[in-house]
């Protein structure tokens, strides 16, 4: 997940929080709480298709659990901090929001394992196709998310 063009965003540490905030942590939490009820509704409508994503719904709460986790402790710990222009022992809790990051890759692996890559069987109905395409979307996002900050975001604070 990191050989990614790095979005664009505010140079100044405090307007590029804001924008992850805005961007991202908001959209990442609207995506996922749409997806999932989706994921469980075509999973049950479709049981009876081999080529339905049995798990899918699992797997997306599952990222969904694990990214609410992972924006919260920077929301309230990490972001703060480096607002107030970072200090001794930032390393740490950085070191830990990149290895969250690293664990997506596990999850996402999965989901497109389930889904054959986002694409959906020529058979698919709407709500199924529209599904595979707000999962792509989250995917795209997410991956957009960890570039800014692996790759922008934190090492103005490892480097000091």
């Amino acid at each position: 997940m990191t050989d990614r063009d790095i979005p664009a965003a505010p140079e100044e540490t405090g307007a590029l929080i804001d924008h992850i905030l805005r961007t991202y942590h908001e959209m990442h939490r609207a995506d996922l709480a749409s997806l999932v009820p989706l994921a469980t509704r075509v999973e049950e409508v479709h049981s009876e298709d081999p080529d339905v994503p049995k798990g899918l719904a699992r797997a997306l709460m599952l990222l969904a659990r694990e990214m609410e986790d992972h924006m919260t402790k920077e929301e309230r710990i990490l972001f703060p901090v480096m607002r107030a222009g970072g200090g001794a022992g930032i390393a740490q809790p950085i070191a830990v929001m990149r290895a969250d990051h690293n664990d997506y890759a596990q999850i996402i692996a999965q989901i497109r394992q389930l889904t054959q890559d986002l694409t959906p069987p020529e058979h698919a109905c709407g709500s199924w196709r529209s599904l595979y395409r707000g999962t792509a979307t989250l995917l795209d996002e997410l991956a957009d998310h960890i570039a800014l900050e692996n790759n922008v975001l934190f090492p103005r604070f490892e480097a000091a």
